[in-house]
């Protein structure tokens, strides 16, 4: 029974055919354009940047004290520690690039064949978001997020698991970029408000539109190298 499960979680799988990387790379650009779709699954988004957070204030030093959610459906890590500094600014940082980190890494594990390990190292890391969850809404983005992985991991066909894992890179990858977007946007139009680029500009010397112009070159640089790791 246990090398049976150990196989199923750690059991190679064959390369996916070039027609299946690039269609669902199709899907992916299609998710993140089309506005119902983005708008529920930005979720996956918010969770990778809520532990982009989690992960740079745990190397840096910091105390992790707890992850939540606006009801705007934007994310809030909840840190302790220096209130300046290298490590508040990787930290802060760290959150618009935690999309794009994550899909390298699955691209990473998906060329080698793992994908079920790639869907269940998704599962543990929103299980972990669960865990530090504050409040409702929290909570309800970190099961949103982390169930329907966690089905996929346990009950689907190896063909399915590889196309669901080939949505979910090319849509990490995607979609780090469409908030950097956004966020400009928002700033020229002058309703930003308060966010990770003004904490940013309060603790470096650079201005906003110096930060939002390196996290787009940041997040699209990980997709074109994310990319070639899928296509190759």
């Amino acid at each position: 029974m246990s090398a049976s499960l150990g196989d199923r979680i750690a059991g190679l799988q064959l390369d996916p055919p070039l027609a299946l990387a690039v269609a669902t790379g199709v899907i992916a650009f299609a998710l993140v354009a089309a506005e119902g779709a983005w708008r529920r699954g930005r979720n996956v988004i918010t969770v990778a940047h809520e532990a982009g957070h989690a992960v740079a204030a745990l190397v840096t030093g910091r105390r992790l004290v707890g992850v939540g959610a606006h009801p705007a459906r934007s994310g809030l890590a909840l840190t302790a520690g220096r209130a300046d500094g290298p490590g508040m600014v990787a930290t802060v940082l760290a959150g618009y690039l935690g999309p794009s980190v994550l899909g390298l890494v699955g691209a990473l594990v998906l060329a080698d064949g793992l994908v079920t390990i790639a869907l269940w190292v998704a599962v543990v890391l929103v299980s972990a978001t669960l865990v530090l969850a504050r409040g409702t809404r929290g909570v309800l983005l970190a099961v949103r997020a982390g169930a329907p992985i966690g089905l996929l991991a346990w009950y689907a066909p190896a063909p399915v698991q590889a196309t669901v894992g080939l949505v979910g890179c090319w849509f990490l990858l995607v979609g780090a970029i469409r908030p950097v977007v956004e966020l400009g946007q928002r700033r020229r139009a002058g309703y930003a408000g308060d966010s990770d680029i003004d904490e940013l500009t309060r603790l470096t010397p650079l201005a906003a539109q110096h930060w939002i112009g390196l996290l787009a070159l940041g997040t699209t640089a990980a997709l074109c190298l994310g990319g070639w790791l899928i296509l190759r």
